[in-house]
This record gives C-alpha cells, structure tokens and sequence, in this order.
C-alpha cells in the first residue's frame, strides 16, 4: 500500500501519470480530515469485496454449472504463484524500460476495458435479478461458435444470456468507455471493485495449508519487491490500469477534481479475501451455525490494514501491505483453533472439487 501523488489532471479529467511519494511531501499537503477521509475510503472500499465475495463464494462452491465453476487453487499452483508473479512484475518493470509508456498503457487500457466490462457486469448480476421489474419479459440468448461439422463439431464458445445480463452489459460498458476516454478514478475503483469481488468469489484455495503456502509466498514476494528494489515502485508509477483502488486525499479541498491519491493494490485485498472466504466455507462445513473463523480472519484483516496505514503514514514510506496482513489473518485464526481444539480438523479441512464427469452431467440436466 502505497501514498500516491498523481501529475495534475488534463483538460479532459484524464491523469498524465503518478508519482510514489510519502504522506507530506509534494505539491499537495493534504489536511488531516482529507487524509482520514482517504485511508477510511480505502479501508472500506477493501472490506466491501472481501465480505460479499466471501459470501457469494460459498454459493459458488455449491455450484457444478460450469459458468459458475470456481478455479481451485492447489498447493502446486501456491508455491509456484510468487515466482510467476515476480516475473510478471519484473518483465512489466523491463517493458516499461524498454518500450514507450503511453503505448504500453494504451494497450493495457483496453485490455482491462474488455475485462472489466465482464467482471462488473457479473458483480451486478444478483442485484439486478431483484429490482429486474417482474413483468418485463426476461428473454433468453445463446451466443454459440463451433468448428467442424456432423459428429466432429467442437463448441468454441458457448455462452448464454438473459435480457438481465444485456442490461449488466450496457451498463458496464458506458463505464468502461467513461475509464478509457477520461481515466477517472472513479470509474477505475467500480472496475477494481468488480476484479475483486469475482477474486474472492471464483479463487478458492481447496485448504489451509495451501492458503498459508500461498500467503507465504506471497509476503516474502512483497517485502521483498517493496523495500529490496525499486522495481515495484516504477511498474506502479508507470501502471495505467484498474488494479489498484485509489482515494483522493484532496477531495474535501477540490472535489471530484482532485489528483492528490492514496491507493491500496488489489492483491492486497483478493490474497487475504480468497482466505477469508476458504474460512468461511469451512465455517459452513463445520454445521454449527457460527461464523466463528470467517469474523476473526475478517477483523484481523481490519486489524491489519489498519496497521499498515498507520505504519505508513508514521514513517513517510509505502509499505507492504502483506507484511502486516499476512500475519494477522492467518494468525489470529490459527490461534482460536488452538484455543478451541479444532486445528486439527481445520487442516483437515478440504473442499471437494466437481469432477469434468459430474459437471457435464449436470449440464446435460440442464
């Protein structure tokens, strides 16, 4: 998590660019009611995915229509997820270097615009089920591509749609064209709130024990890219793209306008929210009624960002948001299990994944 100073917004409402610095320094010195402002946007704003995504996940687990089907993370993918992502990060940092930034951006531009037309249209979905007015009629289409013909056709792409979804679509769309023609930080955070909710919603981890190989990983991967190199701070100043939320810490002084930013990674929120959710799944499974794991991981994550905030603005420098996350949520967890004499049965704990068999059965029913 990082302070963020944006260049001063163009003409259009567009930004030019971002540069990391610490919580006073720069053109701007934000009031301490616009800084508070700020950190509780983003502590809110990071909340909101996490709880909902949570939820809408167990309902997603129960699933076995292939749309629906979540992509379960195993302990494999979790010890080899830091490495691919420190090339990812690494190879943008080389990008960067060695190509133009605007192009880059331009590309990377509408690239999530498709991508995050999909997601905030699936995010809207449940919502517009239940204010979908009961007497317009919801029609039914099927987008369908096949290659082949007779007894060798093989489905492409088979995807189907109701009037609802078309709705979500054109909704989703006037935002993804207001983020591309104006980048504004607006449209950007209901994009990044979309990546992270269909995270939390579609990631599972299939245990504990592969959260906490993936956490893991993950915290010595961010300690390290934050205060090893600069490599993380150049990739997020020259980044154009909904994958962080960001909050102005100016808005009190000039509204909608402002370009003074605070932001938080959301890696920093879908990492945690995907373990979060593994706990409330194996709260269900435990049929007893309580939320007790998926609360504690929940509040140690307040717990925890709010730490990370404070460190942050204490010393003046962007910090690793997993070095405190990491900790807290699979600590104090951990710790009631101990103290409740479940651990065991809480590492024991794994999901159970649909076969290719039972899914394709299920889709013939349908």
């Amino acid at each position: 998590m990082a302070d963020v100073e944006q260049t001063a917004p163009a003409p259009d409402g567009s930004s030019n660019g971002s540069d990391l610095v610490n919580g006073t320094a720069g053109r701007f010195v934000s009031s301490a009611e616009g800084t508070a402002l700020a950190y509780g946007s983003l502590l809110l704003m990071a909340l909101l995915p996490i709880f909902f995504g949570a939820l809408r996940s167990v309902g997603c687990s129960k699933s076995k229509g292939s749309s629906d089907m979540p992509e379960t993370i195993t302990s494999r993918d979790a010890a080899r997820f830091p490495i691919i992502a420190s090339c990812t990060l690494f190879g943008l940092y080389l990008f960067f270097k060695v190509f133009s930034q605007e192009y880059v951006n331009m590309l990377l531009s509408m690239y999530f615009f498709v991508l995050g037309i999909l997601a905030l249209s699936h995010t809207m979905s449940p919502f517009m089920c239940r204010v979908f007015p009961a007497n317009l009629s919801n029609k039914q289409y099927q987008l369908l591509f096949t290659q082949g013909s007779g007894e060798s056709k093989e489905e492409i792409v088979n995807y189907e749609f109701d009037t609802k979804d078309l709705i979500c679509l054109c909704i989703s769309s006037v935002v993804g064209v207001w983020y591309v023609l104006k980048k504004h930080w607006i449209a950007n955070n209901l994009f990044g709130l979309a990546f992270a909710l269909n995270g939390v919603e579609l990631l599972h981890l299939n245990n504990v024990s592969t959260g906490c190989i993936l956490l893991g990983g993950l915290f010595v991967y961010d300690v390290f890219w934050v205060f090893g190199t600069n490599v993380m701070v150049t990739v997020a100043k020259s980044f154009e793209a909904p994958i962080k939320l960001v909050f102005p810490q100016d808005l009190l002084e000039k509204g909608l306008g402002a370009s003074n930013f605070a932001m938080l990674g959301l890696g920093d929120i879908v990492i945690p929210g995907i373990f979060i959710a593994l706990l409330l799944r194996f709260d269900v499974s435990l049929k007893k009624n309580t939320r007790t794991y998926f609360y504690t991981s929940f509040l140690a994550y307040i717990f925890g960002l709010g730490l990370t905030i404070f460190v942050m603005h204490t010393f003046k420098h962007a910090q690793p948001a997993l070095l405190y996350l990491v900790p807290a949520c699979v600590g104090f967890p951990v710790l009631v299990a101990l103290v409740k004499g479940e651990l065991t049965e809480m590492f024991r704990y794994e999901e159970e994944t649909p076969s290719k068999e039972e899914t394709t059965e299920s889709e013939k029913d349908k």
